[in-house]
């Protein structure tokens, strides 16, 4: 083995000349150290001599012995000339009769001695964890040690690879020293960690007491805080004096939180934990905070069919029932108004303390427009409005926003039957109506569309008197006659016994739907909007010139039908 400088011998006395004397200085200088090494053993040496690829190291032998640079590199850094050492004596001479050190060799043997004892005396050792392996973890513990998947937490860990790079004290709880085999438990220590934690918990625990804990767990009716060897429930009720849908809205596993110690059982070990225990209740001031007439601003949190619920601070809701919605609107559910979320304004209408009950309302933030609605709208006057909605019974036309007006099927037509809204009138359409009466005790506003146009019955006994003859068209059938349209609105009938003096069976027997016939009006009814017509009288009141054969009377557009194809009766 080559050094950075010349061997050196080591103590003794020697004589000058003569191979002879350095023999008996060899003899003596061997036989007073190789008595004290034994080759396998860790001895302590002085470094002598640091250079670029060897350290010399001087072990009280006749010769320093030399280690390789690369074994002080891999432990740390190189040592300084004088520094004390541990070596692991190799040999005592190797085949050119110097003496073998090893340093690598020297450290592992010290390794395993102290995991050896650790593992005896039952104490921890310290590590670091270099990969995940099969199974679980590989450790450097100075030996290359194995952790279990089962032994690295108290509970199972999915993600083992964030464990890599963390120093872990564990226990050593198999040991093959020939085999090199290690096996750790980090469990075992948190474990004893975790009872003297617990230990020490439960001597000052106390109902009443604050204290910071960990989210260990959270479940769907709390979270599990661990306060140091002991887990205590914090239930999702008493997470915070308002509305909480899930405990995570506010924890999240390992946050620290500082919580009320509510309830110890001894016993049973089991704690109760408050967090909203750390403020006062907002309802102890709510009088004077939320008095009846405040006006103030809330989120809305829940929606039912009967109303909205509204946050107006953490802790404190409030209700606007649907009845407090819209002065106008007939609300069926709040959503047609509001949304979860929304920030509304409201009105405090009452406060129950005890019942922890506000009752609230949208529709106060706004004037009633009821109230001055008789100032606005007065029977007679026209107004236009749109058509909102349509019945079976009529319309509601909206006059401004929040107020409609009632547009009723019996005041659409002064002439026509309306069977349905829809005949006449479009969702959505303009509409010109006149007021007929305004409910402000009911909120009621009655339209009239017909009341625009003059009702063409004031007048129709002058226009159609008792005796004069008409003309008109057949336009409906039925069992009992047929009903003759005289002008645009106004129909008469014809009833069957004024169609002949013959007996009639059914009403077609005479007459079509889009016959053009010559009447007598026999009846007048202006009250009941009748007017009765006859084919037979007129049959009557006609006198035929002498000579002349008379024609079908009163008939129009039916062609080949005359006088012979009805039977008029006797003749005058």
């Amino acid at each position: 083995m080559m050094t950075d400088e010349p061997r050196r011998n080591l103590g003794g006395p020697h004589e000058e000349g003569g191979e002879a004397a350095e023999e008996r200085m060899e003899d003596w200088y061997r036989e007073s150290t190789t008595s004290e090494f034994e080759e396998g053993e860790v001895v302590r040496g002085r470094v002598v001599h640091v250079g670029t690829s060897e350290v010399l190291v001087d072990v009280g032998y006749k010769s320093e012995g030399a280690i390789p640079i690369e074994e002080f590199l891999r432990h740390g850094g190189l040592p300084g000339v004088g520094d004390e050492i541990e070596v692991y004596l190799e040999a005592k001479e190797d085949s050119e009769g110097l003496i073998v050190l090893s340093k690598d060799k020297a450290d592992k043997i010290k390794v395993w001695d102290a995991i050896t004892q650790a593992y005896e005396k039952g104490v921890p050792v310290e590590g670091r964890v270099v990969e995940v392996v099969k199974g679980g973890l590989s450790v450097d513990v100075g030996v290359k040690a194995f952790l279990p998947g089962s032994q690295v937490d108290l509970r199972p860990v999915k993600n083992l690879v964030s464990m890599v790079g963390q120093t872990i004290r564990a226990k050593v709880i198999k040991l093959n020293r020939r085999r090199g085999n290690v096996v750790l438990s980090r469990r075992s220590v948190l474990e004893e960690e975790r009872e003297e934690k617990k230990k020490h918990t439960l001597e000052v625990l106390t109902e009443g007491m604050v204290l910071t804990g960990t989210v260990k767990n959270i479940t769907d009716y709390g979270a599990f805080i661990d306060l140091g060897g002991i887990d205590g429930l914090l239930h999702v009720t008493d997470m915070s004096w308002g509305r909480v849908g899930h405990p995570s809205e506010i924890f999240q596993v390992g946050d620290q939180v500082e919580v009320v110690v509510l309830h110890f059982d001894r016993e049973t070990g089991r704690v109760s934990l408050g967090y909203k225990q750390k403020s006062s209740d907002p309802w102890e001031r709510v009088e004077e905070t939320y008095a009846p007439g405040t006006r103030t601003r809330g989120r809305v949190v829940s929606l039912t069919n009967y109303g909205a619920f509204i946050e107006l601070e953490p802790g404190v809701e409030g209700l606007v029932h649907v009845s407090e919605m819209s002065w106008t609107r007939r609300v069926r559910h709040p959503s047609k108004l509001v949304n979860v979320g929304d920030e509304v304004e409201v009105i405090v209408l009452d406060v129950n303390r005890a019942g922890k009950r506000i009752s609230l309302g949208m529709k106060q933030v706004e004037a009633d427009p009821w109230e001055t609605i008789e100032e606005r709208y007065q029977p007679g006057a026209r107004i236009v409005g749109r058509v909102r909605n349509l019945t079976d019974f009529g319309a509601f036309v909206e006059l401004e926003a929040g107020v409609d007006g009632l547009l009723h099927i019996s005041d659409m037509s002064w002439t026509r039957s309306v069977g349905h809204p829809s005949e006449i009138l479009k969702k959505g359409q303009e509409l010109e109506t006149q007021i007929l009466n305004v409910d402000k005790e009911n909120k009621r506003i009655s339209l009239g569309l017909k009341q625009i146009q003059p009702d063409p019955w004031s007048t129709v006994a002058q226009r159609y008197p008792m005796g004069s003859r008409v003309t008109g068209k057949i336009v409906r059938l039925t069992d009992f006659g047929a009903f003759v349209e005289l002008e645009p609105g106004v129909d008469g009938l014809l009833h069957i016994s004024q169609m002949s003096s013959r007996p009639i069976g059914r009403p077609d027997e005479i007459v079509s739907v889009g016959d053009e016939l010559t009447l007598l009006v026999i009846r007048v009814d202006p009250n009941e909007r009748r007017i009765g017509l006859s084919l037979k009288e007129l049959a009557h009141a006609i006198e035929p010139t002498p000579g002349e054969e008379r024609s079908g009377p009163g008939r129009r557009g039916k062609k080949g039908k005359g006088r012979d194809d009805y039977d008029y009766g006797d003749e005058d």
